[in-house]
């Protein structure tokens, strides 16, 4: 197989993460073609021919999952390395079990995205090799695996563990990374089966299954599976049927890839929460709750210009509190662990008593406030706190960055079948070059009038991850000096 000729497509709405994929895939003297949509993505896969294809799973339009859907219907040769920003275990599992070859966290680094590229491109090889082991009907897999030392050499060279095993369970072929990874003795498996080697039903139960497919189910299954011996190690096995030309199974490859730093990198996130959440928020709390009683006069008398101190001490640590509100809630939500209750919603309820909240803020900017919901909006499935937040962060912004006697339109109504909710101000507006950024976690937009605003910039990529994790959409339109219109879209939910 001829590895410079291999062709690459990636499909991301981010483009940085495309301009970058595709120089450090180019760098490696591979072909690439980018996209921002699905939509487009699909398209491209009708008329081209791709041997990996690079996938965001979280788009708008047409999303990462209902791509991968499609890939798996039309190109199940084509192998998936799917990107998200949500780094934990569980999204990068369901994304596996729905086909995905591999998986890569943003944001990363180009050694991290070659490692997993070249882990596809040795998938490739051993599929093309194993398909010329198919090819020769008249030999046994042992027979094939014997004499093909190339194979081999791959095989033994390859990070990923890699098994092989005849019509009836028993092992023809296997690497070291596979004995590594199941903590077996390196003493040769071959001719037992998969239970008496590793004594793990799951693994067993999963290529017996793979061994009696019938038809078109080539694609396989995939399982997360552990061993708990210390320390403990963590991988997802992905086992497909090997068939003749006539489609009888005359055995099974099974891939094993080691995910055992990404349980590492979320017990980490754990841990900085936690950090966070005992070191940091207390301590600030208790400080601004003293600072309350000198400005309420309870410590005895301050004059005007020591109050006034006092209380923009007080502002800036209301806002390190929200901040690190924000930055909890973020990491709870990339986490999966923010998002615990979902209940029927009627979003008009949230908008006015988000209106009636600031409705006091807009009135000391001497803004007016218009407001139309669609008395016949659609009910969304939804976790209630999570909405608050998203629509009371919109009309706090259109209040901090609007002008002196502005004006606020909110609107909310059905778009099909989402329920579509827009906050537009008439502030000072966003320029084109600060756009693609505002949704950056910490990123804060810097100018005569914003340096007067109290802010973390956490508000929006909170505000994006609780909408996005309720696989909504969030999209902005502004003018610099003639304002700023967010748009979000919501699933509506199951009456």
């Amino acid at each position: 197989m001829n590895t410079d000729a291999i062709h690459f497509l990636i499909i991301d709405d981010e483009k940085i993460i495309r301009e970058g994929a595709e120089r450090i895939i180019t760098k490696e003297g591979w072909q690439a073609t980018t996209t921002d949509t699905g939509e487009s993505g699909l398209e491209l896969l009708k008329k081209n021919s791709f041997h990996i294809l690079l996938l965001d799973l979280m788009m708008p339009g047409i999303g990462g999952m209902e791509v991968l859907k499609s890939v798996q219907e039309t190109h199940p040769d084509l192998l998936v390395i799917v990107i998200t920003g949500y780094a934990t275990i569980e999204n990068a599992v369901e994304a596996m079990k729905s086909g995905a070859y591999d998986f890569i966290p943003k944001p990363f680094t180009p050694d991290q995205l070659r490692i997993v590229v070249r882990r596809a491109i040795d998938k490739l090889k051993l599929k093309y090799e194993t398909e010329q082991l198919r090819l020769q009907q008249e030999q046994s897999l042992q027979d094939i695996a014997n004499e093909k030392s190339k194979t081999s050499t791959i095989i033994n060279h390859m990070a990923d563990g890699v098994l092989v095993t005849d019509h009836s369970g028993s092992i023809v072929l296997h690497n070291p990374a596979v004995t590594r990874m199941l903590g077996l003795e390196e003493q040769s498996p071959l001719g037992k089966t998969i239970l008496e080697w590793t004594g793990n039903e799951e693994l067993a139960d999963m290529i017996g299954k793979v061994l009696t497919m019938q038809g078109s189910q080539d694609q396989g299954l995939s399982q997360e599976l552990a061993r708990g011996d210390p320390p403990a190690v963590f991988f997802v096995a992905h086992s497909a049927p090997v068939r003749t030309e006539a489609g009888s199974v005359v055995g099974s490859v099974t891939i094993f890839n080691d995910v055992t730093w990404l349980k590492e990198l979320d017990q980490m996130k754990s841990d900085f929460v936690n950090m966070v959440s005992h070191e940091l928020r207390s301590p600030l709390g208790s400080i601004r709750q003293k600072l309350s009683l000198i400005v309420d006069g309870f410590v005895g008398d301050v004059t005007e210009e020591q109050n006034k101190i006092v209380q923009r001490v007080q502002t800036r640590i209301d806002g390190l509190i929200g901040m690190i509100k924000n930055l909890l809630d973020i990491s709870r939500i990339e986490a999966g662990r923010l998002i615990q209750q979902k209940e029927r919603i009627v979003m008009p309820e949230i908008i006015e008593s988000a209106v009636e909240l600031l409705a006091q803020d807009a009135e000391a900017k001497g803004l007016r406030l218009n407001v139309t919901i669609d008395s016949q909006m659609y009910t969304i499935h939804a976790d209630r706190q999570s909405m608050e937040t998203v629509v009371t962060n919109l009309i706090s912004n259109a209040i901090k960055y609007n002008r002196e006697k502005g004006q606020i339109t909110i609107n909310a109504g059905n778009r099909g079948d989402f329920v579509e909710l827009q906050v537009a101000d008439t502030g000072v507006g966003i320029s084109p070059e600060n756009l693609p950024r505002i949704f950056d976690k910490f990123y804060r937009i810097r100018n005569e009038y914003t340096r007067q605003v109290v802010g973390s910039g956490l508000g929006l990529p909170l505000v994006k991850a609780l909408v996005e994790a309720h696989l909504g959409t969030i999209t902005v339109e502004s003018q610099p000096d003639k304002g700023t219109a967010f748009t979000v879209l919501l699933p509506r939910g199951v009456n």
